[in-house]
């Protein structure tokens, strides 16, 4: 078995799961107990508050640990949308390919009278400082762009955003879940305001994530109940999964440099191969993406047979995110890029890793380039395109 879609989930280190367990067997405790067995989670927590700050340049006093991803980037869009509310100021500016967790959010503090504008995404999925700067009000309460796009992986110009934002008194939020363990990430010299990070993207367990959140920004909470995560987030922590989550991204903040210039080679390899199939395209910048993110349109198929026959020869990969597997229509990300529908249906998201063998990617690409063939020989529109009836786009 070939596994291809980390973007999705990584598999847990060995660092993650042996400081996981342990704690569950050893130091199950209530970190929020006075007695010793209690204050002894705590520290632990405390530790890996330390850790996560450190990978991220950070002080830990700015780190809210969370049940992952989504939850990080409600309770920061929140949190700005309240800062701004009280200020008078409800004009919130994203882009159009953000995670759904971001859009959502957005959907709804526009049904509570806030202003929303999406940066248009170019075709090679690289937002526009210029163009940002051009969209900020007097109005503008909040910028939230992400770091890397979880289907492109195409990385955004994070730190000439923040400093726009920062000249101009804006809050910034960046949702790094794709980034982090990936790429350097420092909140300092990218001005970010607020960061969302997800563990098991980066080799941690699922479940739980956390928030940066720069000191002097009231955070608004999204759970009550209790007085954790010093009142910013209810709810007893999850100490063992936390510590795992912390090991994991040292880890991986550690090995950036070298695994990152294998995993590239890798890429590189990959998108060269299968830019030899007729009437592709890689979608979005060839070299300002995530060392490991490959994603293809191919015209005249559709992408979940193309899932399920890769499925077949032992590949796992994806047309997207995860989060919309189960979805019909087209990836809003490729459609963001000016993909038409007839092409965005024929997707595929390869997102390789450290334990990606060479030998893996020529597996991928002959295999990818037979199962194409194939679906292509039983293709009415196929047929269309290759007769003239229908013009190829790609």
């Amino acid at each position: 078995m070939i596994y291809a879609d980390n973007a999705a989930t990584t598999k847990m280190s060995d660092a993650a799961i042996n400081t996981m367990t342990s704690l569950m067997k050893e130091t199950w405790g209530n970190p929020s107990s006075l007695y010793e067995f209690g204050q002894k989670a705590k520290e632990v927590l405390e530790e890996a508050r330390r850790t996560v700050a450190d990978a991220i340049g950070a002080d830990p006093k700015e780190i809210v640990f969370t049940s992952g991803g989504s939850e990080s980037d409600n309770q920061a869009i929140i949190t700005a949308a309240n800062i701004g509310a009280e200020k008078g100021k409800k004009h919130i500016i994203s882009s159009a390919f953000e995670h759904h967790a971001v859009l959502h959010t957005l959907k709804k503090l526009e049904k509570q009278g806030y202003t929303v504008t999406l940066l248009d995404v170019h075709e090679d999925g690289i937002i526009r400082p210029e163009e940002l700067a051009t969209a900020i009000t007097d109005d503008t309460c909040l910028v939230t762009i992400m770091y890397a796009n979880n289907e492109i992986g195409t990385i955004q110009p994070i730190r000439e955003i923040g400093q726009i934002c920062r000249d101009r008194g804006i809050i910034f939020h960046t949702d790094a879940v794709q980034a982090l363990g990936h790429i350097p990430v420092n909140v300092i010299s990218d001005n970010v305001d607020m960061l969302s990070g997800s563990a098991h993207k980066f080799h941690g367990p699922k479940g739980v994530g956390f928030l940066y959140v720069k000191k002097g920004i009231k955070i608004s909470s999204l759970i009550e109940g209790g007085a954790q995560e010093k009142g910013r987030r209810a709810g007893t922590e999850n100490v063992p999964a936390i510590a795992a989550a912390a090991a994991a991204l040292k880890d991986t903040v550690a090995g950036i440099k070298v695994n990152t210039a294998g995993i590239k080679a890798k890429r590189d390899r990959l998108m060269e191969g299968l830019r030899t199939i007729p009437h592709s395209a890689l979608n979005g910048d060839a070299k300002r993406r995530l060392p490991g993110n490959v994603n293809f349109c191919f015209e005249g198929i559709e992408g979940e047979s193309l899932l399920l026959l890769l499925d077949d020869k032992g590949i796992q990969a994806s047309s997207g995110s995860a989060c919309t597997s189960g979805s019909l229509d087209p990836s809003h990300v490729l459609l963001a890029i000016g993909r038409v529908h007839d092409v965005a249906h024929g997707s595929l998201r390869l997102t390789i890793g450290e334990d990606t063998s060479d030998e893996d990617v020529e597996t991928i690409i002959s295999s990818v380039k037979e199962v194409v063939g194939y679906l292509r020989s039983f293709s009415p529109i196929w047929r269309d395109l290759e007769s003239g009836v229908k013009k190829h786009i790609l």
